[in-house]
């Protein structure tokens, strides 16, 4: 970062815990903003490419587009040609925006996530039966990668899928699966939950792929039974819940992040019918 002790080779003092918690205090939560040197500088750091010829012209129109931004004094720290005709930039600029952090730390986006043990028990005490969850890459999705991590058994990161627990049983259909075989998948297993990943997409073809399985739930009249969960690296629970899912999962998301949400979920339907199980009991009795 610019003026940093480390950009001139020298030694960085330890950090004093006593004076890091005096600033934070300091902070104005309802007027949030980034710093890189110091508390309140605004300083950020970003990248992107221009489809320009590498070069000085490149460069001053880089720091024209950031100052259109709305961003000030900024600076190019690294360009490079990609190749012929564009031009990739790394910058450094300072921002005088704000976010509220206080009233957005009230809505609910800080969900406190069980424990696998926490899950178990959960599970074992309000719903009494294993939760059938069904999932997939769906659509022209190759990748399984994602869809793998939250249901197979070896998980991620030390992180079991919901094939480990014993409160839950899994059914992974893989990638590339049509939307209509999922949900048909899922309502022959008496499913609790659909999971559907999307990891990578293009021109926005995760939000037709999405849309159209939530269509296939509703006119299979299954919408009230089913779960709806979806995840990827260019989804939010803001754009999940937009297209109709209970859910939605991006980056930074483990097994029983998931595993959290389903239980609870399922266990206030099931209050809400003031029933103990549902169909998904035949499917496991029958192995």
């Amino acid at each position: 970062m610019p003026g940093s002790a480390s950009d001139h080779g020298d030694a960085v003092e330890p950090v004093d815990a006593a004076v890091v918690a005096a600033s934070a205090r300091s902070v104005d939560l309802s007027k949030v903003k980034p710093y890189a040197d110091h508390l309140g500088d605004g300083i950020v750091q970003f990248s992107f490419t221009l489809p320009v010829p590498y070069g000085l012209a490149a460069r001053r129109a880089a720091q024209e587009w950031a100052a259109k931004m709305g961003l000030e004094h900024p600076e190019v720290v690294h360009y490079q040609e990609l190749t012929d005709g564009y031009t990739y930039f790394v910058m450094f600029a300072e921002s005088n925006a704000t976010v509220d952090y206080a009233s957005l730390s009230e809505e609910g986006f800080d969900v406190e996530y069980m424990s696998e043990e926490e899950i178990e028990a959960f599970a074992s005490e309000r719903i009494g039966r294993p939760v059938v969850v069904v999932g997939a890459a769906t659509g022209t999705d190759t990748h399984s990668v994602g869809i793998d991590a939250m249901l197979n058994l070896k998980g991620f990161h030390g992180h079991h899928g919901l094939e480990g627990y014993k409160s839950f049983q899994t059914h992974n259909l893989g990638s590339q699966v049509p939307n209509s075989v999922l949900v048909a998948k899922a309502i022959d297993l008496h499913a609790d939950a659909i999971l559907v990943s999307q990891t990578v997409t293009q021109q926005n073809l995760h939000i037709s792929n999405l849309t159209e399985l939530v269509e296939i739930v509703e006119a299979e009249g299954a919408r009230k039974q089913l779960i709806l969960t979806c995840g990827g690296a260019r989804v939010t629970a803001e754009l999940a819940k937009e297209l109709g899912y209970d859910a939605g999962f991006s980056k930074g998301t483990y097994p029983h992040h998931v595993a959290s949400f389903i239980v609870r979920e399922l266990a206030a339907r099931m209050a809400g019918a003031g029933d103990t199980s549902n169909g998904a009991s035949a499917s496991t009795a029958d192995g």
